[in-house]
């Protein structure tokens, strides 16, 4: 079998992560923090503006799936191409933007660009470095939250020195976008051979009818892989939480805790900052000691905090509920697409990334929906601990089946 080419340039690595930045500052930046503000200026019903937050969430569970797929049989690079496509473009739809329906409309095909680049990137990554998935899926994850944590500063300073002007500061984001498109077509261009995202032998498989080689075929492996499945429940689990605390702990921080808006910044901003510190320290880690201890440590010390959210409302305390939830998180995230990468055929790490990406995106889109109704209910109390126990709950669940599968396969032997 031939071995992938670009296995021995030193730039592929660093071009992606670079990609990964530019693209995630670009799509962040184009609704944090300016799209409610955006929809406002447009006269959107208050009942439209949740279809304008989730309108790009969508594509992601439509696509992400087909698009990871089509990356086992076609050129991975290709299909990155596509996105940085979609990443470019996008941003200048909303300059002639007059009405909320519009906004949807370009929300919606901005999603695509997210929804294609993460899973393939992801399925490249594990491909090129089959030892070290998890340390650079993390890695490269860590690059696109740096991006993500640059957005809303950039975007509300960008905002305030035009005051408030939309045009000017799309055109900044499409700056970005744009950034991701030249990069992508520095690192896919062949140079000798040597920049090569696909390798030989998947390429030569493509002119084959052998089956295998089908979509339809990668979804059925990824849907009775077990391990996949598995992995796949707790990392949309993570992203339901993730999801949910994202949004309601501001909340809870303004109307219960009463703290001031630089106090309610430090908490939520330690929490993400945490993440692209960390995330290739654990990335590493679940390398070395397997996937089992991190995932199922993260989930706890995840959600034991969050328990402890309802009872304080001093500031530190909360810090440290924050930066121990996002620790948590981050161990977590850290090794799911790492293990999907292990139980994966190296056929179907395109099927087995786009049905991660899938999946974690309806939890992430689930979570705020079903605690507000919990909220609703049973208020903060209730909420939180509704979310802590879902990660206590899956930490149960995922150390219960890798038992199990542990105890299968010495019986197979």
């Amino acid at each position: 079998m031939t071995k992938p080419s670009y296995r021995k340039h030193e730039y592929f690595f660093p071009f992606l992560c670079v990609i990964g930045a530019f693209a995630i500052l670009s799509s962040t930046m184009s609704k944090n923090p300016v799209l409610n503000p955006f929809a406002e200026s447009l006269g959107t019903p208050e009942a439209v503006m949740g279809f304008i937050a989730a309108a790009s969430t969508i594509p992601g569970i439509l696509i992400s799936l087909p698009a990871g797929s089509l990356s086992d049989i076609f050129e991975r690079e290709r299909v990155l191409l596509a996105s940085s496509i979609v990443f470019a473009s996008a941003p200048f739809l909303y300059l002639p933007i007059g009405s909320w329906w519009q906004l949807i409309l370009v929300r919606f095909y901005h999603g695509f660009a997210t929804a294609i680049f993460i899973p393939v990137a992801r399925a490249a990554i594990a491909e090129h470095y089959p030892s070290k998935k998890g340390e650079k899926i993390s890695t490269f994850g860590s690059a696109t939250i740096i991006g993500r944590s640059i957005a809303p500063f950039l975007g509300g300073f960008i905002l305030s020195i035009t005051i408030w002007n939309y045009h000017t500061y799309y055109l900044v984001v499409s700056v970005a976008g744009v950034a991701t498109l030249l990069t992508t077509m520095m690192l896919v261009k062949n140079k000798g051979g040597e920049i090569k995202i696909q390798t030989a032998s998947i390429r030569s498989r493509t002119s084959d009818q052998n089956a295998e080689l089908r979509p339809i075929h990668g979804w059925r492996e990824v849907m009775r892989n077990p391990g996949i499945i598995v992995a796949t429940a707790i990392d949309a689990a993570a992203y339901y939480v993730y999801g949910a605390v994202e949004f309601f702990l501001v909340g809870y921080l303004k109307k219960i805790a009463l703290l001031d808006a630089s106090m309610i910044g430090i908490i939520t901003g330690m929490q993400i900052a945490l993440i692209p510190i960390l995330s290739p320290f654990f990335g590493r880690l679940s390398d070395k000691v397997g996937r089992k201890i991190p995932i199922a440590t993260g989930l706890v010390i995840g959600g034991l905090p969050l328990l402890a959210v309802p009872q304080t409302t001093q500031f530190l305390p909360l810090l440290v509920i924050s930066m121990t939830y996002g620790l948590g998180f981050v161990l977590v995230t850290s090794s799911t697409p790492a293990l999907v990468g292990d139980v994966a055929h190296k056929e179907s790490y395109g099927a087995a990334m786009g049905f991660l990406a899938t999946i974690m995106d309806v939890g992430q889109t689930l979570g705020p929906i079903v605690t507000g109704f919990l909220l609703a209910m049973f208020g903060y109390s209730g909420s939180f601990a509704s979310l802590g126990l879902i990660l206590l709950g899956f930490c149960v669940f995922f150390v219960v089946y890798q038992k199990l599968a542990s105890s299968k396969q010495t019986l197979d032997r």
